[in-house]
């Protein structure tokens, strides 16, 4: 039985302190075959959900690009700052309750920063493929969420549970946004050539140019050319 109580509860408190984007995903979706990244189970393995949070991203911080990319990332970690203080508002109220809950990294989830696997380049979990199962967006060719409501342009971070909370996949989206094939301009506009017409990216050459190249500001040219 999914708890309804807590899981309008949750939507609630999240809206209330800001929050753009929430949605459920049923972690069995990442035993999908076609899911090959890391899985909630290997860290919670008694996990019944995955609540995913996101912020949208204030337009003017893509605009400048490529000259603004100090305020633009400095805005990218504000969205992170936001993100973590409604989380962890969710996280408290979800063990108030008597459940466990545990929040992911968003910031430097990807790409060797920090917290991912600096061999693999891969996350704990992706957050992007939890908000797909959320259907909260699907795939881009640049290799992020394309949200419903804000495009590419949003931050986004989850919280592990054993709780188990409603489950609201749109089971109508594709894996990747039926716009993006005959798009192409992240592709393009690439300036460390890291993404492939045929749907691939090089995490590598992506995370070599933000972090040497740019130092460790971000990049965000891909996102700034998506008309989504």
């Amino acid at each position: 039985m999914t708890d309804k109580d807590l899981t309008d509860e949750l939507k609630d408190t999240a809206f209330r302190m800001n929050a753009d984007i929430i949605g459920f995903a049923d972690p069995g979706c990442f035993m999908d075959r076609s899911y090959t990244g890391n899985r909630p189970a290997d860290i919670m393995p008694d996990i019944r959900s995955v609540l995913v949070l996101g912020v949208g991203v204030p337009r003017g911080a893509f605009e400048t690009l490529p000259q603004g990319r100090a305020e633009y990332t400095n805005t990218l970690m504000a969205g992170t700052a936001t993100l973590r203080v409604i989380a962890f508002q969710l996280a408290r109220l979800i063990e108030r309750k008597g459940y466990k809950a545990t929040i992911l990294p968003s910031e430097g989830s990807e790409f060797g920063y920090w917290y991912a696997d600096r061999r693999t380049l891969k996350a704990s979990m992706s957050i992007k493929y939890a908000a797909y199962c959320a259907g909260i967006g699907n795939y881009g060719m640049n290799h992020l969420l394309i949200s419903k409501d804000f495009g590419p342009k949003v931050r986004m971070t989850a919280i592990l549970t054993d709780a188990e909370l409603e489950n609201e996949k749109d089971m109508t989206l594709p894996l990747i946004h039926e716009h993006c094939r005959s798009c192409l301009k992240c592709i393009e506009i690439c300036p460390a050539q890291a993404l492939a017409e045929d749907g691939t990216i090089d995490k590598h050459k992506c995370a070599d140019y933000m972090f040497n190249t740019l130092g460790g500001l971000r990049c965000g040219m891909c996102i700034k050319v998506c008309p989504l």
